[in-house]
């Protein structure tokens, strides 16, 4: 039993890893999406046309690569994450709404609930921003540390 309430308080020390490694996985997985999208062009364009998306295929194309293997590469590195998370919204939600919404739910790939989860993650990202393990903690320190200092003078002096 004490084994247990070890591993726990260990695993309580370190909760902040688990977000961490949540954000860079997802961020390397959209990074390789991206990348498969970058090196397979027909694929990205057989979705969209699946999905009924013929208004502006190259832009849409662009975007999408580019959102995922820069955002994907930022939101992994943990730079400007919010922002990384935000502008790969839109493409999940294009991806849920004109590319896999016919094919239902619990098909046998179920790219409508990854997709479903891949959108949900991103927005817990996007409101919770990096953690520790990130470029953007040490780049913000120095505001972190007026912010906390000034919360908890106002706390003491009411």
């Amino acid at each position: 039993m004490e084994r247990l309430r070890r591993l726990t308080a260990w695993l309580d020390a370190r909760r902040d890893w688990c977000f961490d490694l949540l954000r860079v996985y997802l961020g390397l997985g959209l990074l390789a999406k991206g990348w498969l999208f970058a090196a397979r062009p027909g694929l990205l364009n057989e979705w969209m046309d699946n999905g009924r998306m013929l208004a502006a295929p190259p832009l849409l194309a662009h975007y999408v690569v580019l959102a995922h293997v820069c955002g994907g590469l930022m939101m992994a590195a943990g730079l400007l994450t919010r922002l990384a998370a935000v502008v790969q919204v839109p493409v999940l939600l294009g991806a849920v709404f004109f590319v896999h919404m016919g094919e239902g739910l619990f098909t046998r790939t179920q790219n409508l609930e990854f997709t479903l989860l891949t959108l949900f993650l991103l927005v817990l990202v996007g409101a919770h921003g990096s953690g520790r393990w990130s470029v953007d903690y040490y780049l913000f320190a120095r505001e972190r540390e007026q912010r906390e200092r000034a919360s908890h003078t106002a706390e003491r002096h009411p």
